[in-house]
């Protein structure tokens, strides 16, 4: 509550809503100024600063100071002016926790459903499984080749022991003559 001047007697006085999450708070400076005819006229009354409030709240604000003045034309006002600012603050900082809850509900729901999507494959079908099949026949038969292939040439190199006794005769009496020596 600050006095600016005495004639017309003008003041301001801060309004700061309770703390909401995160101590957040919105917080508005009123400017009141009486008219001659006071309290049977309304007050004069502007926002002079404002502190983490929207345009649309602050056009909010203002109607509900017209409202509340015109309600109580013929009593003293100040005191109702300011303690239904002070409601619509608090009021303003629920609506912004409400407003920060629901969009961490949906970056969840988004999230979740993205992940969803992540692990939605290609529905099966008679058509997509037989090309999925000859696909996949295909490349085990190129793998199996290559397999081979490797294998033959292994071969050339190196054949195995029934290969070697098949090959030579010598070799079935070899053991025999080595162990007569």
């Amino acid at each position: 509550w600050t006095v600016l001047s005495e004639t017309p007697t003008t003041f301001t006085i801060t309004v700061t809503s309770e703390a909401g999450e995160n101590d957040e708070t919105v917080q508005t400076t009123l400017k009141f100024t009486y008219r001659e005819k006071y309290p049977d006229e309304t007050p004069l009354y502007e926002i002079v600063s404002q502190e983490n409030l929207d345009d649309n709240d602050v056009m909010d604000i203002i109607k509900l100071l017209e409202q509340q003045a015109e309600e109580n034309l013929g009593m003293v006002m100040i005191f109702t002016l300011v303690s239904a600012v002070q409601e619509k603050l608090n009021e303003i900082v629920d609506q912004i926790k409400t407003r920060r809850e629901e969009e961490k509900k949906q970056k969840e729901r988004e999230a979740e459903e993205e992940e969803k999507q992540r692990f939605h494959g290609t529905p099966v079908t008679i058509e997509n499984f037989l090309n999925w099949k000859a696909k996949f026949d295909a490349e085990l038969l190129e793998i199996k080749r290559k397999k081979m292939k490797e294998e033959e040439q292994a071969g050339k190199n190196k054949l195995s022991g029934k290969q070697l006794f098949e090959m030579d005769h010598n070799l079935d009496t070899s053991d025999i003559q080595f162990l007569e020596e």
